[in-house]
């Protein structure tokens, strides 16, 4: 699929309650929604189980993981929204048949390199990626390489981590989106713009207009609801200001 969903408003996705339900309910308001995040190989599956279990968080567990992500993009075939999975993984080989399903469906496949659970990142998925590199592009190679438009979930402030030099890097491993979780220093989207060709999704505290506004002078090309996104008046505002930024463009 081309990026260029309408109104520029996504849905992150949030772990056991991303479903298809969900995005369907919100489709008047956004163009795009991620689904997910859905644990893929045994590591990832293993912290899923003890999150739940342990804090009881919600978690996506179903028995075949690629099935369930076939079925849940099939009931969005005829909702007015692309549709957008992420996945939890810490090798490429998991990743490519779900990706080859969401090619199939037009939908993005993003990785996670985002979930900051230390359940996850003692498994080496989520944020760890972020601070091994050679073995994230890996993983988002299998991802485009098996024709699935590719996004991939980052966050700031994370020691250590250049996310400039981190997008360039995604970039020329197939990346064609970043989805920048911006954790309260909205200034670094402008840092990722200047150093990605691609696609940006800016991330955290989108609530109202203002914020909106700021994500998208630092040079954004969409913004996404997190924890509101089942919220109509935060997303009804966002869209109005989403819609009103790209009309007077």
């Amino acid at each position: 699929m081309s990026v260029d969903f309408r109104p520029r408003v996504a849905l992150a996705s949030l772990s056991g309650q991303s479903d298809a339900a969900w995005a369907r309910e919100a489709s008047g308001d956004v163009g795009l929604a991620f689904l997910g995040g859905v644990a893929l190989d045994d590591p990832t599956r293993n912290a899923a189980e003890r999150m739940v279990a342990d804090r009881n968080r919600d978690e996506f567990l179903p028995a075949d993981p690629v099935a369930f992500v076939a079925d849940e993009l099939d009931a969005l075939a005829d909702a007015p929204l692309e549709a957008g999975v992420n996945v939890r993984a810490t090798t490429p080989a998991p990743v490519r048949p779900v990706a080859e399903v969401c090619a199939d469906r037009g939908a993005l496949c993003e990785v996670n390199a985002h979930c900051r659970q230390s359940e996850m990142c003692a498994a080496g998925a989520g944020e760890t990626l972020l601070r091994d590199t050679e073995r994230l592009c890996d993983i988002v190679s299998a991802a485009s390489d098996a024709g699935a438009t590719t996004s991939v979930k980052v966050r700031a402030d994370v020691p250590d981590v250049d996310l400039p030099d981190l997008a360039r890097a995604l970039e020329d491993a197939g990346a064609s989106v970043l989805h920048v979780d911006a954790m309260d220093s909205e200034g670094v989207v402008a840092g990722v713009r200047d150093a990605f060709g691609g696609f940006i999704i800016a991330n955290n505290g989108v609530r109202d207009r203002e914020t909106t506004r700021e994500y998208l002078a630092y040079g954004a090309d969409a913004v996404s609801i997190g924890r509101p996104s089942d919220n109509p008046r935060v997303r009804a505002r966002v869209r109005d200001a989403v819609v009103e930024w790209f009309d007077a463009a």
